[in-house]
């Protein structure tokens, strides 16, 4: 049986929240790998990776991934690890348009805020920065803009409004 977890198992069976002798019977051998985010150039090689397995699936010629691009993919945290970065390589290809990848292809999540962090945020400009995004990605079709914002095209336009765009 192979299994893994983000947790200290070991801290886990201290606070008696994991059972010992389920943790003995788990760990023949125990191997810890770090997180994305410390491995370094791993990214860009799992993206690499990445990139050429979904272009190929989605039947797109998409032949790299832009120095910009790459450096955002470096700065990221990646809480989701390889997963997540796989994930955001599939995004990125099927909604790319032309043969390289851009930062703008990458809808990475922002850092959630740490307690006790006095960062505000404001909705109404989250919210322009998406549209205006998604326009820019659909060369303002707003129709195709609606669509990468998972809203009816109606409601795009009542925003449009509401947002002075």
């Amino acid at each position: 049986m192979i299994s893994a977890t983000n947790v200290n198992l070991h801290q886990k069976v201290e606070e008696e929240e994991f059972r010992q002798d389920l943790l003995y019977r788990i760990n023949t051998i125990e191997i810890h790998i770090p997180p994305l985010r410390e491995r370094g150039n791993d990214i860009l090689l799992l993206a690499t990776y990445f990139l050429e397995k979904y272009a190929w699936k989605y039947k797109k010629n998409i032949t790299g991934i832009s120095r910009e691009a790459r450096t955002k993919l470096m700065k990221y945290g990646w809480p989701g690890n390889v997963r997540e970065l796989q994930y955001a390589l599939e995004r990125a290809v099927i909604l790319a348009e032309g043969t390289t990848l851009k930062p703008e292809n990458f809808m990475l999540q922002p850092a959630p805020l740490r307690r006790g962090s006095h960062e505000e945020l404001n909705l109404s400009a989250l919210e322009k920065d998406a549209v205006e995004r998604a326009l820019r990605r659909a060369g303002g079709n707003v129709s195709r803009a609606a669509e990468l914002l998972g809203i009816t095209r109606f409601t795009l336009y009542r925003k449009l409004e509401k947002l002075g765009l």
